[in-house]
């Protein structure tokens, strides 16, 4: 079951809407049969040779036989780390084994799908809320979710747990089935804005025009550091996009001019962030793209930023011709004040009223 976006909580009478906190995480539905346990992906891959650590506490945190949807978090100190999730998925054991030791991961557990012999995705949300409630045990590394009927309650959580390293807030029906692969639920996510340097595109899959712009912003020291991509073009906008650009490129021989000139090598990336980092999700891939005079500023939407970097791809909103690249800082960004990851993580607490 799915989420589509939604600018703030949804309109409805009391009652109507299921709150609950949304993880930055890997979506999982975990399997369990008798001592056999598995997690599979939203994309029907095994995650369970990637997460080891929690196949014992969710042992001991379930029925024998059960189907559990939730979300694999890695919590620090500094609240949920999603980079530390994601060096998990790694072809060495030993790599995963090293890492589920110095970072273990965590399940939040949100609905259930089937206890014993009964499917219960026909069943209304608020019954299969109710019945999750009863059928897990949280402990070690295996948690509930929160949950909440009353809208003031949700609107807190969607500003306070922002803090922790959470999204946002998913509202649900209360009397909605369980319904894989659509988008019955709502999800109310954080969006703010910020000038940021274009420095560079690369060309769509298709060919046909700008694909993303990689953005930049400045340390204190002037170096520039890429922070992400803006996509999501029309094939129309991508056309023009590449038009509007051309007059920027820079040709192989004045690339040495280019602050990321040395993309290439894997060395320069320990002394600060630039485009073409190697991808552990697909090391196939072409990160290489077309470099630009520095001259270009664009406003665009981001939802949080970890570890200097947007957590999602931006939005284009407008070029901004009145601002100068050199004044596109990190210290435009909103910092978030820090909350406790134990005020979200661990209670389980429901507000049925």
């Amino acid at each position: 079951m799915l989420a589509k976006s939604h600018d703030g909580l949804p309109p409805g009478e009391a009652g109507t809407w299921w709150f609950e906190p949304k993880w930055d995480g890997f979506r999982v539905v975990v399997f369990r049969d008798g001592d056999e346990v598995e997690l599979m992906s939203r994309g029907g891959k095994s995650l369970t040779r990637y997460f080891p650590d929690v196949v014992d506490p969710l042992r001991a945190a379930l029925p024998d036989r059960v189907v559990v949807d939730g979300e694999i978090v890695v919590p620090t100190e500094a609240g949920l780390d999603f980079d530390l999730l994601g060096q998990r998925i790694h072809p060495a054991a030993s790599r995963v084994k090293r890492l589920a030791a110095e970072t273990p991961a965590e399940v939040v557990a949100f609905d259930l799908l089937a206890l014993d012999d009964a499917d219960l995705t026909s069943r209304p949300l608020i019954e299969r809320r109710r019945a999750l409630d009863g059928a897990v045990r949280p402990g070690r590394r295996v948690h509930l979710n929160q949950g909440t009927l009353d809208r003031d309650v949700a609107q807190d959580w969607f500003v306070r747990f922002e803090g922790a390293g959470l999204d946002g807030v998913i509202a649900k029906p209360v009397d909605s089935p369980y319904a894989p692969g659509e988008r019955g639920w709502i999800k109310v996510k954080h969006s703010r804005t910020a000038d940021a340097v274009v420095a560079a595109y690369r060309i769509h899959k298709d060919g046909a025009g700008v694909g993303s712009l990689l953005l930049g912003l400045h340390d204190d020291e002037g170096r520039l550091h890429s922070v992400g991509v803006a996509s999501s073009f029309k094939a129309a906008q991508r056309r023009d996009l590449m038009a509007e650009l051309e007059p920027l490129v820079l040709s192989v021989d004045d690339m040495g001019d280019h602050p990321w000139a040395e993309w290439s090598d894997p060395e320069a990336h320990a002394d600060g962030r630039m485009p073409g980092s190697p991808s552990r999700w697909n090391g196939k891939k072409d990160l290489s793209f077309t470099p630009l005079r520095v001259e270009r500023v664009a406003e665009v939407t981001y939802e949080r930023v970890d570890h200097g970097r947007f957590r999602h791809t931006a939005r284009f909103v407008r070029w901004r011709p009145d601002r100068e690249p050199a004044s596109c800082r990190y210290d435009q960004l909103e910092v978030v004040p820090p909350v406790e990851l134990t005020e979200v993580l661990g209670r389980g607490r429901v507000s049925w009223g």
